[in-house]
């Protein structure tokens, strides 16, 4: 057995070979593409461990009904060492329990191996990517929007890591345009209102913002009028007196602004990533649209575009024909007056990723963005890039409950709750508490946070619950000492929790490399909450009680304990969650 190959494919690689005689016995079509042949996790345990529907994708093209061919192909499947036993159930399932010496022999293989890594497959192709995801404006705090993207895209990118990609976590800092402008006039205007002069609000959006408009001290519509900026203007005040001063005096505005905004956003990216490490995620690059801008690659990528004939010249305006790749309308990439829009920037990012040496480029975005995922990905394709190379994962809303009721949100109006008031909330287990709530939902669905669960440290928070399970374990080994014997444990008496316990263990492997694939680390959540419930069963059974048994009994015992100890820590820290040995409750 090769340790980098996960049980469910060993099952399957069984399932082929049997499938394969059976054909031959039959006199049908050897060629096994042709064949529907898929391994699942059985619905009901009592069934088995795994099920194939190989008979009912296959019916029309197999002899016999279902019950005449199960018959057959069961006795082509027939492996002692591998299965206890093979079965059949209506209306055309194949199930499969795998023997328990194969478990406890896989378990030595993996979990008990001398480098921790057998625990984890190696893909075949270990490609490069990029990941990016979090990406928030530097125009103020991190919302809880951010916070889950933050959580999840580093979970992914674990995973990712464990089964052999190579992966670099970015994130992209819009510190250019015409939000940074608006970002400048607004601190200006607050660090105004706070040297005593009378701020004033402009009443609907324009498109030019007059200097009349910024001598009477009017906050533009369109700017940012959360009370947060003002303590972030009064902060860099304090420190950079001496160069704004002068500029106030001689009420250059416009400089002053410019300033300003400059400073703003390196403030707001500060905080931004001391926010972020507090809940334990780490970017590797941090890369800025300036830099894009200050090197001429967004013109240059513009002229890439019209080489290759897909931008079109509209009333003075350059226009990239992104319906060619299934958008809905071609967009705006240079403006009239020669600007380029934020499309092109982004066109120029991307293909800036795929020139610095990576195979794919994943992003992960909010929930308005959905729109902006076809232009993207044609400009990609319009660059020569396979479709396939660029990938969007959307992170839908998030809505936090207080007593039952959503909390509104609003950035521009400051109306939000950032991520540093739902680490300060959750208090000592925010990082723990936090990232779990986070990922526990597939981020293609709204997420409801539910702020009192969260916050209720006993085992109904499911983050708890998962804890106390490992502090268990420990609590165990800390009172009475136990040697784990491989020996032992194969010749201990097989039970129902004991066999369900060992199968739990040994799906580990194949676990994480499903939730790395399908960058679903809700999947691997998902799993070990089946893991600890079997473990719990297995616990509370009378005759697994470890301080009660003695001898090979209890060095089996030990065993199992050991390895669900080291499944369930493997698995915490994968998602970024603690381990404790010890907890309140054990």
């Amino acid at each position: 057995m090769e340790a980098q190959e996960t049980l469910r494919e060993v099952v399957l690689s069984h399932l082929q070979t049997g499938v394969s005689k059976y054909l031959s016995l039959q006199g049908l079509d050897l060629q096994l593409h042709q064949w529907k042949i898929r391994i699942e996790y059985s619905r009901n345990e009592s069934f088995g461990d795994y099920s194939t529907s190989f008979i009912l994708e296959n019916k029309k093209h197999l002899p016999g009904n279902p019950e005449s061919i199960a018959k057959d192909l069961i006795v082509c499947l027939q492996d002692d060492k591998v299965f206890s036993h093979i079965t059949f159930t209506k209306p055309g399932f194949i199930n499969f329990r795998v023997a328990y010496t194969y478990l406890v022999q896989y378990i030595q293989e993996t979990v008990f191996s001398e480098n921790r890594q057998e625990l984890y497959p190696q893909v075949a192709d270990p490609q490069k990517i990029v990941f990016e995801f979090v990406s928030a404006n530097p125009t103020g705090p991190l919302n809880i929007v951010s916070a889950r993207a933050a959580a999840t895209g580093d979970c992914i990118c674990s995973l990712l890591q464990k089964v052999g990609y190579k992966v670099q976590r970015e994130f992209y800092v819009n510190d250019y345009g015409n939000q940074v402008s608006l970002l400048g006039l607004s601190a200006l205007a607050r660090l105004r209102e706070h040297l005593g002069e009378e701020l004033l609000f402009a009443e609907k959006d324009s498109e030019v913002f007059t200097e009349i408009d910024v001598q009477k001290n009017i906050l533009p519509a369109e700017g940012y009028r959360g009370e947060y900026l003002s303590a972030v203007v009064e902060s860099i005040y304090q420190k950079h007196k001496d160069l704004l001063e002068p500029l106030l005096k001689k009420q250059q505005y416009s400089d002053l602004a410019e300033k300003l905004s400059l400073y703003v956003v390196e403030e707001n990216l500060a905080k931004q990533r001391k926010d972020l490490e507090a809940f334990g995620v780490e970017f590797d690059v941090f890369f800025r649209e300036s830099k894009l801008h200050k090197s001429e690659s967004v013109f240059s990528v513009l002229e890439k575009l019209q080489e290759s004939g897909h931008v079109k010249q509209e009333e003075g305006k350059e226009v990239f024909l992104s319906t060619r790749f299934g958008d809905d309308k071609d967009r705006v990439v240079r403006r009239a007056d020669g600007r380029p829009t934020y499309l092109l920037a982004d066109i120029a990012y991307h293909q800036d990723k795929m020139l610095r040496g990576f195979d794919r480029m994943i992003n992960i975005w909010g929930p308005d963005h959905h729109g902006y995922i076809a232009r993207l990905q044609g400009a990609v394709q319009a660059l020569g890039y396979k479709k396939e190379q660029f990938q969007v994962i959307i992170s839908q809303q998030v809505n936090l409950l207080a007593k039952g009721e959503k909390l509104k949100m609003s950035k521009r109006l400051g109306q939000f709750q950032t991520m540093e008031d739902l680490l300060t909330y959750l208090g000592e287990s925010a990082k723990d508490v936090g990232r779990y709530f986070f990922i526990m939902r597939t981020l293609e669905a709204p997420l409801d946070f539910d702020l009192e669960l969260a916050k209720d440290h006993s085992d109904k928070n499911p983050v708890f619950y998962l804890q106390y399970a490992h502090a268990r374990i420990c609590s165990i080994f800390r009172e009475i000492e136990l040697e784990v014997s491989l020996d032992a444990v194969r010749h201990l008496e097989v039970s129902e929790e004991r066999e369900r316990l060992a199968f739990w263990i040994a799906r580990f492997p194949e676990e994480v490399l499903d939730a790395a694939k399908h960058m679903e680390p809700h999947r691997f959540i998902n799993y070990l909450h089946g893991f600890s419930k079997a473990f719990t069963k297995f616990y509370m059974a009378k005759n697994n009680r470890m301080k009660s048994q003695a001898g090979d009994v209890r060095k089996g015992l030990a065993y199992l304990a050991e390895a669900s100890r080291v499944v369930l820590q493997e698995g915490l820290l994968l998602l970024g969650i603690s381990a404790p040995e010890r907890l309140e409750k054990e």
